[in-house]
């Protein structure tokens, strides 16, 4: 599509309905278009922020939304159809996804109760998807940089969803020998390097889905502390443990699969094509254990070896 946006009332095209997800600076309501009767995902999106002009990071996404579904449109990278503009926001409409995001179904929220973890073939079939789409991206010298549960959608809420990544506010393409140092992201999910202000690149976003890995196999975060600083001090060490507790249930290779993408020089990481090629994600035999989950209050004051409570994973 061009690049070039429509500056008529969306709601001459389309009838806007209720909202469905809210960021900072972003709203995200469910829209149908009036002359196909098709639904979709109407992304508001404010072009000022903290009395700045931010309409540049605005159409930053835009842009690179278009370039990474070019020449074709990737199956696991969220489709833009269409964009508006006002004096006031730029409106991005999006392929709907009904099924919610990875961290709501992955995560217990508001619960005591153990929750039923994910069968690891069900993470395998989930991360296969991320990973095919994040090839996509890296084939394209684009990386993410804010990969993570919440931006990660499911098309439908029956088992074994297609997933799209979204939410490209970040991404930046980096060509073979350029360096970039940005200081982007969530905290729990960024690799050591981006806390560093040491150059990214797509080992960043490796170490991303080896974080992810973690969250979906356990409903833990490996790296979370108390606040901030105690989060980035975790994910600067990167001293990784898996505990008996929480692992005993799973499997040696899919333990072996998140070592390897959770190493703190980049250079030792898997790329994405060597992640889809790793055993864990190729193996015939169908995993189905037993819930290796756990609440708040069951899992207790047991302490992991950096002297802090492993904890739930947050957005």
């Amino acid at each position: 599509m061009a690049l070039t946006p429509r500056t008529e009332p969306i709601e001459n095209y389309f009838d806007i309905f209720a909202e469905i997800g809210r960021g900072q600076y972003a709203v995200v309501k469910r829209c149908r278009e009036k002359a196909t009767q098709k639904e979709f995902a109407a992304k508001f999106v404010r072009k000022r922020r903290k009395g700045k002009d931010c309409r540049a990071e605005v159409w930053h996404e835009v842009e690179v939304l278009n370039a990474t579904n070019y020449p074709h449109q990737h199956p696991q990278i969220i489709t833009l159809y269409d964009v508006f503009e006002t004096r006031s926001e730029v409106i991005l409409i999006l392929e709907l996804a009904l099924g919610g995001d990875l961290h709501r179904h992955c995560i217990a929220y508001d619960t005591d109760e153990p929750a039923s973890s994910r069968s690891e073939r069900e993470v395998v079939f989930l991360l296969r998807q991320i990973l095919e789409g994040l090839k996509h991206m890296h084939d394209q010298d684009y990386v993410h940089l804010d990969i993570k549960p919440n931006n990660i959608l499911l098309m439908t809420e029956h088992a074994y969803p297609e997933i799209k990544i979204i939410d490209f506010g970040l991404a930046r393409q980096i060509k073979e020998g350029e360096q970039i140092c940005l200081i982007v992201g969530t905290p729990e999910y960024v690799a050591p390097e981006i806390l560093e202000f040491e150059p990214v690149g797509k080992p960043s976003d490796i170490w991303s889905i080896g974080v992810v890995a973690y969250v979906m196999l356990t409903g833990l975060s490996p790296f979370a502390g108390d606040d901030k600083q105690e989060t980035c001090y975790n994910v600067s060490l990167a001293a990784l443990d898996f505990p008996e507790d929480y692992f005993k249930n799973i499997s040696h290779t899919a333990q072996d699969f998140i070592k390897r993408l959770l190493q703190r020089d980049a250079d030792d990481r898997l790329s994405v094509q060597e992640c889809l090629n790793h055993p864990w994600l190729n193996t015939e035999e169908l995993f189905q254990r037993s819930p290796v989950r756990k609440s708040r209050r069951s899992y207790g004051s047991e302490q992991n070896k950096r002297g802090k409570s492993l904890k739930r994973c947050s957005k």
